[in-house]
């Protein structure tokens, strides 16, 4: 198979990451409530926001939850993949991803909040 590079990478790159976007919307209910989430918080953070800094702390706070969502619906994925049985590692795994959505939904909460009540 021969490597691509330049603007051929690119452009297959972002085809990738559409057809990644596709399929988390059409197969994990939690990653669509946070875009939905986004329909209101991304206009709030435009509204509410000072200054272009608070904007880009309250949606990139935002945008962390959707990136973390992601890592953890491709994770929960692959140890599906592996195996149906249950495991303690697998299950490990499962829960520290679930941990790290629920952390960065915290890291987005406390940073709407010291910005909007502070």
């Amino acid at each position: 198979m021969e490597k691509t590079t330049g603007l051929t990478h690119f452009i297959k790159s972002a085809g990738y990451s559409i057809q990644g976007l596709k399929s988390a919307i059409k197969y994990e209910a939690a990653f669509r409530h946070e875009l939905a989430a986004g329909l209101i918080l991304i206009p709030a953070a435009l509204y509410l926001a000072n200054d272009k800094f608070e904007m880009a702390l309250m949606i990139g706070s935002y945008l962390i939850v959707l990136v973390t969502e992601l890592l953890n619906s491709a994770l929960e994925a692959v140890v599906d993949r592996i195996g149906s049985e249950r495991h303690e590692l697998s299950g490990r795994a499962k829960d520290q991803g679930s941990a790290a959505v629920f952390v960065a939904i915290a890291n987005c909460v406390m940073i709407w909040l010291i910005l909007l009540i502070f």
